[in-house]
């Protein structure tokens, strides 16, 4: 039988990239329940694979006990694309499907602060908006009470 393909979710963070992974689900019952890897292995081993423009580096074999779980991948460079694709192995079984590559472009300092910026230049514009509205219904702009005079009605 083989194991895989895990699923994988990556998100970036500064000259880093993190990395969850959600283990294959198997195929094997036991009572009416399907078991999950860790029922049966109690442990796996797992290889990321990073991909850049000059080629494909495994990195060094890791080891999980849980189902899901998540990993950073550091020392990065800022702004530069990157791809994953996670392998899970068992001490019985080294038949796997690697999961499908995922890509992601690295922050840098410059981004991080600017979600800060817009973020909270548009609070501010709320904030400023909601008091321009506020004035202008007191000032009897916006949503007049008066009643119209008789000759109007």
């Amino acid at each position: 039988a083989f194991l895989g393909p895990p699923e994988v979710n990556i998100s970036s963070c500064l000259n880093c990239i993190n990395v969850t992974i959600k283990l294959p689900t198997s195929h094997f019952r036991k009572n009416e329940k399907l078991l999950s890897l860790i029922d049966i292995y109690e442990e796996l081993d797992y290889y990321i694979t990073l991909k850049t423009l000059d080629g494909e580096h495994k990195r060094p074999r890791e080891k999980t006990t849980e189902e899901i779980f998540n990993t950073v991948i550091e020392e990065l460079y800022p702004n530069r694309n990157y791809c994953v694709s996670v392998t899970v192995t068992a001490s019985l079984n080294k038949h796997s499907i690697p999961s499908a590559w995922k890509c992601i472009t690295t922050e840098t300092v410059a981004q991080q602060g600017y979600h800060t910026v817009a973020i909270t230049g548009a609070v501010c514009f709320s904030l400023m908006l909601a008091g321009a509205l506020k004035c202008m219904h007191a000032g009897g702009y916006i949503l007049q009470k008066k009643s119209l005079p008789h000759i109007l009605v």
